[in-house]
């Protein structure tokens, strides 16, 4: 019997097949064997450093560049970080409702799809309010003019509708005590409920008032049911009461977009137009006119 480094034995015993141990021989029947163990190789010592070859984490960069500040563009850009498919898909949920939009969102509401949708509805209804507006003065004596306050009255319903509306919403929600509520869904929500406007403006310039209101009207109840059924379980997280009358003030509200909309930007049939075409210019409207058209050469 020879002992190996550190005291270790390697033993290798030879047993009959029956498997007796009181007949063996210790002389012919086992066999001992220098031990080939190396102690060392268990030593913690002579391990390799694990942490030589991973460097150590820088987290004093990593705990700055994780803070986003009010005043930075990196605060505003999260809310756009989203990819073209993502905003397809919501927009296809918004035109095709099969589940609450708010589960679409997947808690990761964005503001792209929102701006753009609002963008290219000021710029549809400046398009079609302008053809609406040529259709209904074109029998009239003198030249068309462009009216470049239907730009700008768009932008601010629009913006303003979208904008300040959900405001308001969230506030009145935070002020009835629901938890579940969250502004930029609130944003989210009622700027891709704007979609349907883009259809509707797209058909509602034609020179048949009747038809205009149809179009405008099936636009308000398909937004209006959209809006409905996906803050209806927000909302319903207040009182009985407070819900019904939240509810009546989401719906009155649109109702207030859908003929904004219509007398505004649809001038056949619309009580402004007619206003605007009955009323006089002023001497002070008199008086811009001369000067644009002296500064024009017209």
């Amino acid at each position: 019997m020879s002992a190996g480094q550190g005291g270790g034995y390697d033993v290798v015993v030879d047993v009959d097949e029956e498997g007796d141990l009181g007949h063996t021989d210790l002389q012919e029947d086992l066999e001992f064997h220098s031990s080939n163990f190396q102690s060392s190789s268990l030593n913690p010592k002579n391990l390799p450093n694990s942490s030589s070859r991973l460097p150590a984490p820088n987290n004093s960069s990593g705990s700055t560049s994780g803070k986003r500040y009010l005043w930075t563009l990196s605060f505003y850009a999260q809310f756009f970080d989203v990819d073209t498919s993502t905003v397809l898909s919501r927009c296809l949920a918004t035109l095709y409702p099969r589940a609450n939009f708010l589960d679409v969102l997947e808690g990761n509401p964005d503001l792209y799809g929102p701006f753009w949708i609002a963008t290219t509805v000021i710029v549809i209804l400046f398009l079609t309010g302008t053809i609406s507006q040529y259709l209904a003065e074109s029998k009239k004596d003198g030249g068309f003019e462009y009216d470049f306050r239907l730009l700008s009255g768009a932008a601010g319903l629009i913006y303003g509708y979208t904008g300040v509306i959900p405001v308001a919403l969230w506030g009145l929600l935070k002020w009835f005590g629901s938890e579940s509520a969250n502004l930029l869904e609130c944003w989210a929500l009622y700027g891709y409920a704007n979609l349907i406007w883009i259809p509707v403006a797209l058909i509602s310039w034609s020179s048949v008032t009747v038809l205009n209101w149809v179009f405008v009207s099936l636009g308000f109840a398909f937004s209006a049911f959209f809006l409905f059924r996906n803050l209806y379980p927000v909302l319903s997280a207040t009182s009985i009461q407070t819900s019904k009358v939240l509810l009546i003030l989401v719906v009155a509200l649109h109702a207030g977009l859908a003929i904004a909309i219509k007398i505004l930007f649809f001038a056949h049939g619309s009580p402004v137009a007619k206003k605007g075409a009955e009323k006089p210019p002023t001497d002070g409207e008199e008086e811009g006119e001369k000067m644009l058209r002296m500064l024009f050469g017209r």
